[in-house]
């Protein structure tokens, strides 16, 4: 094993190596230079300070109690980012555009910029955190205590020694922190510093992991296969089981909206990205991250329970697998690797945690005492501010430590860390209603936050001491004063459900339930109004509409002092020559609006909303107006404006209404002149051979004389123009059949090759009449199809006898072949004729159209409507019927229709 002295020292020094980097990297920002600071890979490595130690050590603890329990872990955060079009696109537009600087601030300016809501929710994440904090330090102290001996030799440190571990890592965290994520107030500079040494943690974290994921696997295991062999060997069955139970799913919401809603997440993800295209690359490149983390949690898992003694620390197994096979300087690798995790979460986590504690906890709370004073007469607000940092961040660690103490006989990682998960998850539903609720309100967000809060504090938060305090165990046992419905771990008689289920259930069901009931049933401020309008309908609105929450006059001296304070002289400077306003004005003057709301909105993105709303109305006289009454005013103005976006919807809805009557109207017309021509056309083919049948009919009844022969060609001519009357009134009726819907046609699977061998013959009397050529080409030996084989059959026999009818060639020839491809039937009839026209070879599928005369059946002209027929009816089979090239010049008509599916084994048999 290796020495205690060794392994401080090593880590010591990865620390110094942290503070050269963090230090190099905000020297070149200073000056500019180093633009792979603000690149998509640096920036999404730093969002992988998600992996803490829970990752790196708890997941393999968890696979190993669990099973695939683990896989929630990294698949909620990758759901996110993969889907980051829809969430985070517009998280981040919005705080760009509003200056957010954290969680709270987001929510706080969402909900009419109050300063009550931001304060409940820095008290929330603070609760919430320290847990995690805390798990970080049980984590190092451990590890520590996997790898080393004591100088005396023993294998374990004592408590003491374990203590003293834990508080100098606090101590030098603290301590880096403190140096490089509080050397400026304006969280919207980012911390380039720390944010590159975050990133350098992630690569060092996830090579660590990975080497010890490969050494083990096929170093010790013999590959992925073997291992799995050896725990089967050994009657492991964990994976066996479904992991996708109640627990699971809980697993996945939490690690969804910790992603999101940790402060130290947000922060990293929302308030120091430089560019919102970022994303794009987030959006594969940290899921790839998150796979490549948890690539060889399972196997570890089952190789150290297949090998490493009964009773060892599963979360341990990354360095003492290593360790167990002498591998002491990958070990040592690996110990780097997980404070890597450790340390990273705790310095943005205090960062992010000291910005919204000095922004909307101790800020406030001075500009508020001071209301009737001169503000920032004598005080520096960014001194200040700097100061309350500094303090928060000692003292957050300090919790962070505390609670340690408190819980240091816990043995795994990972229920630590769901504590924090699961507070941080009371922030999600007013996180996705600030984005997509317009009607969400203060009331019901804080209401709702808080009751979530207090019943996660109850059943989840509380029952962490049990081990630390009788107290604690007796309400855990029996209730308060006895109450059993009360117990934190059975609330209301729930009893029998896992602690993590339970004490999500009923904190988000509280949550949902107020927050929904109470904004449903009270109204919102004029300010939360505007802002909700602001949040959901960032996109709609290509210029910002900036809403004038304060107006009236102060002096531009005044105005100066307290963007001097709290943006520094020359960013002060710089905004005020670049609106035109003077710096040094003492008297009243109205100074423009649209300059109050910009200097509000750059004092946001160092103090917060709500803090620059509070400093910048205690600062603007309002003598042109009271604040109430620009409240109103401005409420009244969004109303207009959402008023006036309601009657362009409208008019564009009618608009279109109109342009679609206008179609509709000229399609009726259409028909309407479609309908005429189809009766013209009619009563001119029926007025013909009915004229015809009268005329030779009122001769033979009037001349008793004629001549046999002659009287025999009258009754000749009545019978043809019958049959060409007939046929006349078949089509019509064929017609109607087809466009109004056929109720007897019913389909069932046919030979189509049968179909077409029917219609042949019955055209073979009309060929050896016009003395044409029937000629076969290769044939399908068997087509099965789902059709009407009577509707088929009417289809060939109008395309063969127009084949045979419109043939003036010399030696006239009708060409037939038939065969399958691609799940099709094709059956292919050509002729040696003159063929369609050019100017019909586009329309001879209409109604009416006649590319030639026939005088089938002793000179019967047709309708135009057969190849119109026939193609409806292919269609209707769902085929297609097409003039095409075939193998003669003439005309060729192809017709393709689809294979019966069902009948596919005989189709490739008869192939």
């Amino acid at each position: 094993m290796l020495s205690l002295d060794y392994v401080i020292l090593i880590a010591m020094a990865y620390i110094g190596l942290l503070f050269l980097i963090a230090y190099t990297s905000d020297a070149f920002a200073h000056h500019r230079i180093g633009r792979f600071l603000h690149s998509p890979m640096v920036y999404t490595l730093s969002i992988a300070v998600y992996c803490t130690s829970w990752t790196f050590y708890g997941a393999v603890g968890t696979a190993a109690r669990s099973g695939l329990e683990f896989t929630a872990i990294y698949i909620g955060p990758t759901l996110v980012f993969v889907g980051w079009w829809f969430l985070l696109r517009k998280l981040l537009i919005i705080s760009h555009s509003q200056r957010i600087t954290s969680v709270a601030d987001f929510l706080s300016s969402r909900f009419g910029k109050s300063s009550q809501l931001a304060i409940l929710v820095t008290i929330i994440a603070v609760v919430s955190v320290t847990p995690y904090i805390a798990l970080q330090l049980k984590a190092i102290t451990s590890s520590i205590q996997a790898v080393t001996v004591s100088r005396e030799g023993a294998g374990n440190l004592g408590s003491f020694d374990e203590l003293t571990l834990a508080l100098g890592v606090a101590v030098c965290m603290a301590l880096f922190t403190i140096l490089f994520g509080t050397r400026h107030v304006d969280a919207r500079e980012q911390h380039p510093g720390v944010v590159a040494a975050i990133a350098f943690e992630a690569t060092v974290k996830l090579f660590a992991l990975l080497a010890v994921g490969i050494f083990v696997v096929y170093g010790l295991g013999g590959g992925m296969g073997e291992v799995y062999r050896k725990a089967a060997e050994a009657g492991l069955e964990i994976y066996e089981k479904s992991p996708f139970g109640s627990r699971w799913v809980a697993l996945l919401v939490l690690s969804a909206s910790a992603v999101i809603c940790l402060p130290r997440q947000f922060q990293i993800t929302i308030v120091e990205n430089s560019d919102e295209n970022f994303l794009r690359t987030a959006g594969w490149a940290f899921p790839a991250y998150l796979l490549l983390m948890s690539i060889f949690t399972a196997p570890i898992a089952l190789y150290g329970l297949a090998t490493m003694p009964a009773g060892s620390n599963p979360d341990m197994y990354v360095l003492t697998l290593p360790m167990a096979a002498g591998w002491e300087g990958l070990a040592l690798f690996a110990f780097i690797g997980g404070f890597s995790s450790a340390t990273s979460m705790i310095i943005v986590a205090s960062i992010a945690l000291s910005i919204m504690v000095s922004n909307h906890i101790v800020l406030p709370l001075v500009l508020r005492g001071s209301r009737g004073a001169e503000v920032g007469s004598d005080r520096d607000i960014a001194r200040l501010l700097l100061r309350s940092r500094r303090f928060s961040i000692a003292a957050l660690v300090s919790l962070g430590f505390i609670y340690f103490w408190l819980t240091k006989d816990s043995d795994a990682l990972a229920p630590i860390g769901l504590i924090s998960f699961a507070g941080v998850a009371q922030f999600l539903p007013a996180v996705l209603a600030a984005l997509y609720w317009r009607s969400a309100n203060l009331e019901g967000a804080f209401w709702g936050m808080l009751v979530g809060f207090l019943v996660w504090a109850w059943t989840m938060f509380l029952p962490s001491f049990e081990t630390s305090s009788p107290w604690v165990a007796s309400v855990m046992e029996h209730g308060p004063w006895g109450i059993a419905a009360l117990r934190p771990q059975s609330l209301f008689g729930m009893t029998g459900v896992d602690p993590l289920v339970h004490a999500v259930f009923w904190s988000l069901l509280a949550n949902c339930s107020i927050f929904a009931v109470v904004s449903v049933s009270t109204s919102q401020g004029a300010l939360e109004r505007i802002q909700s309008t602001l949040f959901v309908d960032v996109f709609r609105r290509s210029t910002s509409f900036q809403p004038q929450t304060i107006r009236g006059s102060a002096t531009t001296s005044e105005l100066f002092f307290v963007a001097e304070r709290v943006l520094g002289w020359q960013r002060a400077n710089d905004l005020f020559d670049a609106a035109g306003v003077s710096r040094s004005g003492s008297a009243r003057l109205d100074v423009p609006p649209e300059f109050i709301a910009e200097l509000e909105k750059e004092l946001a993105g160092a103090i917060g909303s709500a803090s620059a709303h509070i400093l910048l109305t205690s600062v603007v006289a309002g003598d042109a107006i009271s604040l109430e009454e620009a409240m109103r005013i401005a409420d009244e103005t969004q109303q207009a404006i959402e008023y006036s976006h309601e009657l362009e919807r409208t008019s564009q809805e009618l608009r279109v209404t109109a342009q679609q009557l206008q179609e509709a109207n000229a399609k009726l017309q259409e028909l309407h002149r479609q309908k005429d021509d189809f009766l013209a056309h009619v009563s001119h083919e029926i007025r013909t051979p009915m004229t015809s049948i009268r005329s030779f009919s009122e001769i033979l009844l009037t001349e008793q004389d004629l001549p046999e022969e002659q009287a025999r060609r009258f009754i000749s001519t009545i019978h043809t123009e019958s049959v060409r009357l007939t046929k006349l009134i078949e089509e019509i009726l064929d017609l109607s059949a087809l466009e109004q819907g056929e109720r007897e046609w019913v389909n069932q699977s046919i030979d189509g090759e049968e179909v077409l061998g029917d219609a042949i013959v019955v055209c073979e009397a009309l060929a050896r009449k016009r003395e044409v050529a029937i000629e076969m080409g290769p044939r399908a030996r068997y087509a099965p199809i789902f059709a009407n084989a009577g509707r088929l059959s009417q289809v060939y026999i109008n395309i063969i006898a127009n084949a045979i009818s419109h043939n003036e060639a010399q030696q006239p020839r009708v060409h037939i072949t038939s065969w399958l491809a691609d799940g099709h039937y094709i059956v292919e009839i050509s002729d040696n004729g003159q063929g369609i026209p050019e100017p019909y070879r586009k329309t001879i599928f209409d109604k009416f159209v006649r590319a030639g005369r026939s005088d089938l059946e002793g000179g019967y002209v047709g309708l135009g409507l057969g190849l119109n027929i026939a193609h409806t009816i292919v269609d209707k089979l769902g085929g297609t019927l097409e003039l095409t090239r075939g193998h003669l010049p003439g005309a060729c008509f192809r017709v393709t229709l689809p294979l019966d599916h069902s009948a596919r084994t005989a189709v490739e048999k008869a192939s």
